[in-house]
C-alpha cells in the first residue's frame, strides 16, 4: 500500500534555484532599462553634432566663396574612375537632386511633418529599438533640420528679390571627366539619403540589437 501526504506540492524549489532565476530577471531588467538610455544618448549626440556640423560648414563655405563660387579641391581617380570634386555654392529651391523646383514651402512643410514622426517614434520607443534604428533617426533628424534652417530662410541670405527661402549646396562631384555630372548638394542631403537607406535595408534585415538572451522560464 503507498500513502503520501495529500496537499503536499510535488515541485518544491530550492533556495538556491530560486535566487539564480530572480537574479536573471534582475539583471534582464537592468539590461533593458540600460540599453535605451545609451541609444536615447546616441540619438541625441548623431543629431545634434550633425546639425551643427552641417550649418557650420554651409556657413563657411558660403561666407568663403559667396555665391556663385567655386573651388577645386580635388582632381583624379578611384578605381579608374575619373573624380572631379568641388565646391561650389548654390542655392536649391526643391528638394534633393533638384526635384520640385519653386516648391519651397511644400517641402519645409513636410520636413516638419517629418520631424513629428520622429518625435512619436521616439516617443513610444521604436525609433531606439535597436542601434541600427538609432543611428537612422538620428541621421534624419539632423538632415531634416539642417535643410528647413534653411528654406526657413534662417541663413540671411537674400538677393534682388529680397529673402533666399532655398537650401544652401555647395558639394560638387563631376565623374568621367565631365561625362556625369552628380546633383550638386550639402551634408544634410548625405544624413538624409545614408538615413532612408538605412531604414529600406532594415525593412528586408532586421538586426537584433539589444543583444539580450530572454530566458525560458521552463528551463533551470
Amino acid at each position: 500500500m503507498r500513502t503520501e501526504a495529500r496537499g503536499t506540492s510535488v515541485t518544491d524549489p530550492s533556495p538556491t534555484h530560486s535566487n539564480l532565476v530572480r537574479g536573471d530577471s534582475t539583471l534582464e531588467f537592468n539590461e533593458r532599462t540600460k540599453r535605451p538610455s545609451l541609444k536615447y544618448a546616441l540619438f541625441v549626440v548623431l543629431s545634434a553634432s550633425g546639425l551643427i556640423w552641417d550649418l557650420w560648414s554651409k556657413w563657411a563655405v558660403f561666407d568663403w566663396l559667396k555665391v556663385p563660387g567655386q573651388f577645386r579641391v580635388w582632381n583624379g581617380s578611384v578605381l579608374g574612375v575619373p573624380i572631379d570634386f568641388e565646391l561650389a555654392t548654390t542655392f536649391n529651391l526643391g528638394a534633393l537632386w533638384g526635384l520640385g523646383q519653386g516648391q519651397t514651402w511644400l517641402f519645409a512643410t513636410l520636413s516638419l511633418f517629418a520631424i513629428v514622426v520622429i518625435a512619436y517614434f521616439l516617443w513610444t520607443g521604436q525609433a531606439v529599438e535597436s542601434w541600427w534604428l538609432t543611428i537612422a533617426s538620428g541621421l534624419l533628424l539632423a538632415g531634416t533640420m539642417g535643410n528647413l534652417y534653411d528654406r526657413l530662410g534662417l541663413h540671411g541670405w537674400k538677393d534682388a528679390k529680397g529673402q533666399i527661402y532655398g537650401v544652401r549646396d555647395f558639394l560638387d562631384f563631376v565623374f568621367f571627366n565631365g561625362g556625369f555630372h552628380w546633383a550638386t548638394f550639402n551634408f544634410a542631403d548625405s544624413y538624409l539619403v545614408t538615413g532612408a537607406i538605412m531604414l529600406v535595408l532594415h525593412s528586408f534585415w532586421q538586426p537584433n540589437g539589444d543583444g539580450i538572451k530572454r530566458k525560458d522560464p521552463a528551463t533551470k
